[in-house]
């Protein structure tokens, strides 16, 4: 990677920038990105984050929505919003040839967000609409429930879109104060890059910065995870069940053991065909299409999870099995061919990982975000490639943790047929 730690200076502020010089093709991209400005905050009005990141799709109160967008497209520009759980991002990308106008674009949206009631209705009406469908979408009931139950009276408890009770709550006054509290000039980070030079886009970025108010630095404890095991089933009208599962995994995110986890993460159920929760679940057992898990490494929080759907008689059989895999993967660990293999895997995937401009500028944030060098991705192919079987064996058995399972199922009550 050929990102570079820069810095730039507004007023008595100083924002670390991240930047990436292409001479390769013709394109700009920058993302501001807010930390600890996600759906993190949103405090007691569940799903207020993502209605402001949805507004701010919705271009300016001069223009309105169409009009904003219409101009946007006819310079084959993009200015999108969205909000993870810790960072809130507004993204622009456009032809080097139009940056300038591109970024009077992203000015002009900064300075006159179209935040009117008429817009926040149409956003509320919209967002209770596709929450509603939600209600029958299975996968979703099972998730959300278990992020209730592992994870209750947190703000992890709730989803970026919050629920229709919730939203219906939002008021004009609520969704102002969350913008203002989320472009906090303290909390940015800029990740910006293309076929200009940085120079090029300091001078260019005060009116940018002038719509950005110094709120002081805010930061998040980390969350925990519900330490015992928990379990929900909600009995719906389907056809099959589903099941969602998650433990704790205590890592840091910039933990130097980080790669151990990436490599037994992958081992255990992110590989999909190969992975034990799949072979194990499908491939010898026959209960289920697919099966996956995964070790989530955030700053904000770290844990195992994974899912899967099966037949309504086989519910708890797989349930139990899910428990069996994983407490034979603490005890026994891995095989070398399963260490050669996500080994081979991890290392030829690579590349794909930072195919665009734009993903090679995230990575770079979230390198810098995580507190580590924007070499680490090399670093921690060679440390992978260094892992023995016995290391990573070690590493699999100090995690026993992971072994504390909670459930959250929707599935169907099965009625005894009468003799």
């Amino acid at each position: 990677m050929s990102a570079t730690l820069k810095h730039i200076s507004y007023n008595d502020t100083t924002i670390a920038t991240i930047f990436e010089k292409n001479k390769n093709l013709p394109i700009f991209n920058l993302q501001l990105v807010f930390t600890n400005s996600g759906y993190i905050n949103d405090g007691v009005n569940p799903g207020i984050t993502n209605i402001v990141s949805k507004l701010l799709n919705e271009g300016t109160k001069k223009d309105g929505a169409v009009n904003f967008a219409r101009k946007l497209e006819n310079n084959a520009i993009s200015i999108n919003t969205s909000t993870g759980f810790e960072t809130f991002v507004i993204e622009v990308s456009c032809l080097t040839s139009e940056y300038e106008l591109a970024l009077n674009f992203l000015t002009q949206l900064l300075s006159d967000p179209n935040i009117t009631q008429k817009s926040l209705n149409k956003i509320k009406t919209l967002q209770s609409s596709k929450l509603k469908q939600k209600e029958n979408d299975f996968d979703y009931v099972a998730s959300s429930n278990l992020k209730q139950i592992t994870y209750k009276n947190t703000p992890l408890a709730h989803t970026s879109a919050g629920t229709v009770d919730t939203i219906e709550k939002i008021q004009l006054k609520d969704v102002k104060k969350r913008l203002k509290d989320i472009l906090n000039i303290d909390n940015l980070i800029i990740a910006v890059g293309g076929d200009i030079s940085f120079k090029e886009f300091s001078s260019h970025s005060e009116p940018i910065l002038k719509n950005l108010k110094s709120q002081g630095k805010t930061d998040f404890n980390k969350i925990a995870i519900f330490s015992k095991s928990k379990n929900k089933v909600i009995l719906k009208e389907t056809e099959q069940s589903y099941i969602y599962f998650s433990s704790p995994f205590y890592i840091d995110s910039d933990s130097k053991e980080s790669y151990k986890a990436k490599v037994a993460s992958f081992i255990l159920g992110g590989s999909g065909f190969g992975s034990r929760l799949m072979e194990e679940i499908r491939v010898k057992n026959g209960l289920a299409y697919s099966a996956y898990g995964h070790i989530k490494n955030n700053k904000s929080h770290s844990d195992f999870s994974g899912y899967l759907q099966t037949k309504l008689d086989n519910t708890q059989k797989a349930k139990d099995m899910v428990g069996t895999i994983v407490k034979d993967f603490v005890d026994n660990g891995v095989t070398q061919e399963e260490l050669d293999a996500a080994k081979n895997f991890l290392s030829g995937s690579e590349p794909l990982r930072t195919e665009t401009f734009s993903q090679r500028l995230s990575r770079a944030f979230h390198l810098y975000y995580k507190g580590l060098p924007f070499e680490y991705p090399q670093e921690e192919l060679e440390l992978i490639e260094k892992l023995s079987l016995e290391e990573l064996n070690s590493f699999i058995k100090e995690h026993k943790e992971i072994e504390n399972l909670s459930f959250s199922i929707v599935t169907k009550e099965i009625k005894e047929e009468k003799k």
